[in-house]
């Protein structure tokens, strides 16, 4: 290890945060899958977080600089992966979004996120002009637009969202004018209609309007949102209690382990734990924006804050789902909703934050 990194270094407050987080979400997934065929899923759960810690760890020894030179191989490899998923991916409720190992299910759209990441950084720290120019901004589109394409193939709607805070948040610190963002903003109007038509599954379409008015159907389309409202209003101000939740245990909530924990966790916790879980996460995004503060160049700031953007977006979207200011659009909550892709990517994001911030005093 060189002689100026050390673990000493490392962001020790973030990681309690995070680990605080992960341990409630454990916790809620042991209460939200009794008496259910999910039943012990909170013990897998611990497993892919012990992963994702050693991964962190590794991932933050290997210099980012080395990293960002080894970026246009992940990217094409990021793309073949997308083109495998479409051709030899497994179709589970009629979509292809994983590829079977036997052993295990490999979802490359999950890891996309971390390769946009480090591509937007690379592309930004050799770009030198604050004024970027309008063809500077088609580039850095088109570099995103074609995974996420290849994403919405499949189709995934809410992962392919997801990438579209990486590119934001590259655009803007990398200095898009404000009326090239008025242009953007103008395009994506006048698109709206012909992605509404073409671009969306009938179920998705079924998700946005049902968004507006869950009510016209509630057994159907609607029940998600209403329920979720319910179990997150029945807990008042502090809760029915661990594994006590009538929505959550009598499993009228759907999904209660993955994209509604919140709802669950609301429902057992009341507002106070639900306003104590969102504090951890604002607790996180500052620690991160602080990181990103004593970065040692261009780079890591780009890295940092693509990891504070998806993050952010990942939280406002399922919270914002739960409490239905935000149509349902599959989007887990960072290191509490069940799933290991989830997991892995957040602490692999956060072994390349520790891995910049490792590296802030080294010349």
């Amino acid at each position: 290890m060189n002689r100026y990194v050390h673990f000493r270094d490392f962001d020790w407050l973030l990681l309690i945060f995070v680990l605080i987080i992960c341990g409630l979400g454990v916790s809620e997934i042991y209460s939200a899958t009794l008496g259910t065929k999910f039943i012990g899923m909170h013990v897998k759960q611990v497993e892919w977080i012990t992963a994702g810690i050693v991964l962190m760890f590794v991932i933050s020894l290997i210099n980012y600089q080395v990293l960002l030179e080894f970026v246009p191989w992940m990217y094409a490899l990021s793309i073949f992966s997308l083109v495998s998923v479409l051709v030899f991916g497994k179709k589970y409720l009629g979509a292809r979004r994983w590829i079977d190992f036997k052993l295990f299910h490999f979802q490359p759209s999950e890891w996309i996120k971390l390769v946009l990441i480090l591509t937007m950084a690379k592309y930004f720290a050799e770009y030198r002009d604050n004024d970027l120019p309008f063809r500077e901004l088609v580039k850095a589109g088109l570099v995103v637009m074609f995974p996420m394409l290849l994403v919405l193939k499949q189709p995934d709607l809410g992962t392919a969202l997801t990438y579209v805070p990486i590119a934001v948040m590259a655009l803007f610190l990398g200095g898009m004018r404000a009326r090239h963002g008025i242009i953007l903003l103008l395009v994506a109007a006048v698109l709206m209609p012909a992605v509404w038509k073409w671009g969306l599954k009938p179920y998705q379409k079924e998700r946005l309007s049902t968004f507006v008015a869950p009510e016209a159907d509630s057994h159907g389309a609607g029940y998600q949102v209403i329920q979720s409202q319910v179990a997150v209003g029945s807990g008042g101000i502090w809760g029915k209690g661990l594994a006590k939740g009538t929505q959550t245990q009598g499993q009228f909530l759907p999904v209660p382990h993955t994209d509604f924990i919140f709802a669950a966790w609301s429902e057992e916790h009341g507002f106070v734990g639900a306003f104590f879980v969102l504090l951890l996460y604002f607790g996180v995004l500052m620690r991160l924006i602080h990181d990103a503060q004593t970065a040692p160049d261009r780079a890591g700031v780009f890295l940092i804050m693509g990891v504070v953007a998806v993050l952010a977006f990942h939280v406002l979207v399922n919270v914002g789902m739960v409490v239905g200011f935000m149509p349902v659009t599959g989007i887990p909550l960072p290191l509490m909703s069940y799933g290991g892709s989830s997991i892995l990517f957040t602490f692999l994001s956060l072994g390349i934050v520790m891995n910049v911030r490792m590296r802030r005093y080294v010349n």
